[in-house]
């Protein structure tokens, strides 16, 4: 079952995908290490050896994000019940892992909202300020509102949610699919 980015369940479908891309980049990189043991001739080894060395780097491309995003799982699904009362509140997304110089932010829960962005994470490692501070100057970059706020409290976000009036109450200037598909792009 195929999932996409920014719908519950997406970085488990895409943590089982990345694990069987590394096996087979891993495979390949031994299969051809080990096709230089059957053939006597010194430029086709030379060849699988160039080739062994070559594929090392995609599949490390697909291990590094892997790995940073290893503890980060998909929240409960009592939790994505919750959050999905909220559909007609905003535009919704699950399971997305920002990435900024300073630090790693699963969010969980991301409410696009016209009166702004807020996103449920749950790392307790995450700087609130520097994160926000980057969102809302990426933001800034793509001429969009400076409104992005990084929850921590499970029952704040809620809380906030609660609060928000339907999406269909404020004018739509396409800043909210804008911000949308924007915060997808920005997620690993």
């Amino acid at each position: 079952m195929r999932r996409q980015k920014g719908e519950y369940g997406y970085r488990t479908y895409r943590r089982k995908i990345q694990i069987y891309e590394v096996l087979f980049g891993g495979a390949m990189i031994i299969i051809q290490l080990l096709a230089r043991n059957f053939t006597a001739s010194e430029p086709v080894k030379n060849i699988l050896t160039v080739m062994a060395i070559l594929s090392v780097l995609p599949t490390a491309n697909v291990a590094a994000p892997m790995l940073a995003a290893w503890k980060i799982k998909t929240p409960k699904e009592e939790f994505f019940r919750r959050a999905e009362g909220y559909s007609q509140t905003g535009k919704l997304l699950y399971d997305l892992i920002l990435t900024s110089k300073e630090a790693v932010m699963p969010a969980d829960a991301v409410m696009v909202h016209p009166t702004g962005v807020y996103l449920y994470c749950t790392s307790q490692k995450v700087d609130v300020k520097k994160g926000e501070k980057y969102l809302n100057d990426m933001f800034t970059a793509h001429r969009l509102d400076p409104n992005a706020k990084i929850i921590k409290d499970e029952k704040a976000f809620f809380q906030r949610l609660d609060s928000l009036k339907p999406a269909s109450e404020y004018e739509d200037d396409g800043s909210v699919d804008y911000a949308f598909d924007l915060l997808k792009q920005l997620s690993m």
